[in-house]
């Protein structure tokens, strides 16, 4: 009788909803099972984007909300943090090539990156700027960019460069490989502006007193940021998404984004 007893527990732990979720957790060829056996979670990230994942010049530390929601979602594992550099043009690559076990680092969950990857639910939400120069007269309003003869700089691969090419008619648009070359074609007077988000327009602002934001009347593209994760493992996303949920609830996304003044691009839903 007692035996019984046991196995009625056990078969009803077993095939609970929620026991559901930790068998596949444990799963021995699923990311969560490795991750708890390496006691590291490998984490993508491009160490140059201002108040998101920014390497401190004096100091040699990451800064900013992903870098502390990074060393968050480790701690809530349990384990040690390790920082893969990575890139928008190469984090996909490196996901699938098994160099990282997520990418955390405002990535934008456009549809052709779906393809590709699984996004966790979103966390922020920008649309789109652009930067000039405080001397540049012809460009004063969101409209004053797709005009013939100007020169619009976008970092390839993401989705500005996406917009630019579709959305602007009149402008040439030269896609760069690094971030800073978009504002090395302005301040060389090679590009009229250049497409960015939210934090990066931030940077701009606080670090080149040359720069502009040129802020649309309504928002461009609004776009949701994420964190991105190789395909295929359901237990590793519902448990990102569960770490989303989490840091929204308590209040930690709220506080580290107002730290690095997002909290306009704080995604509450």
């Amino acid at each position: 009788m007692e035996t019984r007893i046991v196995l009625a527990v056990c078969c009803a732990i077993l095939f609970s909803p929620a026991a559901g979720n930790t068998a596949s957790a444990i799963e021995k060829d699923g990311r969560l099972h490795k991750i708890a056996e390496q006691k590291q979670l490998r984490v993508c990230s491009w160490p140059d984007y201002y108040a998101i994942s920014f390497r401190n010049p004096r100091t040699g530390a990451l800064e900013g909300l992903d870098a502390e929601m990074a060393r968050a979602f480790a701690d809530d594992l349990g384990v040690q943090l390790t920082v893969v550099e990575s890139s928008f043009p190469r984090f996909i690559d490196d996901l699938l090539a098994d160099r990282c076990d997520i990418g955390m680092f405002a990535i934008g969950a456009t549809p052709a990156r779906a393809q590709r990857v699984a996004f966790s639910q979103p966390y922020l939400r920008s649309g789109i700027y652009a930067v000039t120069t405080q001397t540049n007269d012809t460009i004063r309003r969101w409209e004053d960019l797709d005009r013939s003869g100007n020169v619009l700089a976008v970092q390839k691969d993401t989705y500005m460069d996406g917009y630019a090419r579709s959305a602007m008619k009149a402008a040439r648009i030269v896609a760069v490989t690094r971030p800073q070359e978009r504002e090395e074609e302005v301040q060389a007077g090679r590009a009229d502006a250049f497409l960015t988000d939210y934090p990066y327009g931030q940077r701009m602002l606080a670090f080149h007193p040359w720069a502009r934001l040129v802020v649309p009347d309504m928002p461009v593209q609004p776009t949701p940021y994420a964190y991105a994760v190789a395909p295929g493992d359901a237990a590793w996303l519902e448990r990102v998404n569960a770490f989303v949920a989490a840091i929204k609830a308590d209040g930690r996304l709220e506080s580290v984004a107002a730290r690095y003044k997002l909290s306009p691009i704080v995604a509450r839903d």
